[in-house]
């Protein structure tokens, strides 16, 4: 993936988390995996976990909780 690609798709799963109300701690590709981690400012309730990673602009899991927030991983 060509840095262009990897800079337009961060700035969308930016956008994506910020009109939800929530902030991004970490984010960064991973080229090996092809996918980008994000770590949030706040730990998310059990019954927002599915709502936020269903209003992703791409595939999401839920990785767990790290020191400062929820961790997700997205797949484009």
């Amino acid at each position: 993936m060509e840095y262009d690609d990897i800079w337009q798709i961060q700035d969308e799963i930016t956008s994506a988390v910020n009109s939800l109300d929530f902030s991004i701690w970490d984010m960064h590709y991973d080229r090996q995996s092809f996918s980008f981690r994000i770590e949030l400012t706040e730990h998310l309730p059990d019954e927002v976990l599915t709502s936020f990673g269903s209003q992703m602009p791409l595939p999401t899991d839920y990785d767990g909780e790290g020191s400062h927030g929820s961790v997700f991983t997205l797949y484009p």
